[in-house]
């Protein structure tokens, strides 16, 4: 690790999903001198979600890169205001403007994007169709980890997808973006806009929705990037 980059690094999973889908980027992070934490989201409201975030921001030692993917991304424009948070890292996520929610984000999908297999609510929760969990969110990775992926899927509150940003921290702080290419959850045309719209310093990668999965180094060097930039932009 840079003696210039900042030395921690908080990861925030998005929808669907449990903290465990970041090992591979955890563990390359590790070897590069980072110190990693991994916040695992109840998925019961944004509200919810930032506090155990917040809660994990609060044991740092340190100015913190946040990174969240996906529905993470919402997460961590709103925790991000946090004053221990020095730069933001988005990987194939929503970076909502104040005011927006994921469902406000994905209500107008332009014409002939993929449709993400979302099921009707049951009890107040979201679920993807496991069957075609492996298509839309993880292409990429290996079916037999896909599979596992869509069995533990964990649901996500309707709470949390129609909660709205307060505050976007990425309006008064920096941030990276990855955009997964191939991505059929989030179209690669709408991570594009929403980085623009941020800001953000932007890097291509030819992978699914699950690329944090999939391609850990590459989104570890976007995060080690980050952990570099923002720490010279605070000097």
């Amino acid at each position: 690790m840079d003696k210039s980059s900042v030395k921690n690094v908080v990861l925030v999973h998005g929808a669907w999903a449990d903290g465990s889908g970041w090992e591979g980027v955890y563990w390359v992070l590790k070897k590069g001198g980072y110190n990693v934490s991994v916040v695992q989201n109840p998925l019961t409201s944004l509200a919810d979600d930032v506090a155990a975030t917040k809660r994990i921001l609060a044991a740092q030692d340190g100015p913190v890169i946040l990174v969240g993917h996906s529905y993470g991304g919402a997460v961590i424009t709103e925790a991000g205001g946090d004053p221990k948070v020095v730069g933001l890292v988005y990987i194939a996520a929503f970076a909502p403007d104040k005011g927006e929610s994921i469902a406000s984000l994905i209500k107008d999908p332009p014409p002939g994007s993929p449709v993400p297999p979302i099921l009707p609510p049951r009890d107040g929760f979201l679920f993807l169709d496991k069957e075609k969990f492996h298509a839309a969110f993880a292409a990429d990775v290996d079916a037999k980890k896909a599979a596992f992926m869509a069995d533990s899927e964990v649901p996500w509150s309707v709470t949390a997808f129609t909660g709205a940003i307060t505050a976007p921290a990425w309006r008064t702080k920096p941030s990276w973006y990855l955009v997964a290419t191939d991505d059929k959850m989030i179209p690669p045309g709408a991570q594009r806009f929403m980085s623009k719209r941020a800001g953000s310093t932007v890097v291509e990668v030819r992978g699914s929705h699950a690329v944090y999965v999939s391609q850990p180094e590459a989104v570890a060097a976007l995060i080690e990037k980050g952990a570099a930039g923002a720490m010279a932009a605070a000097v």
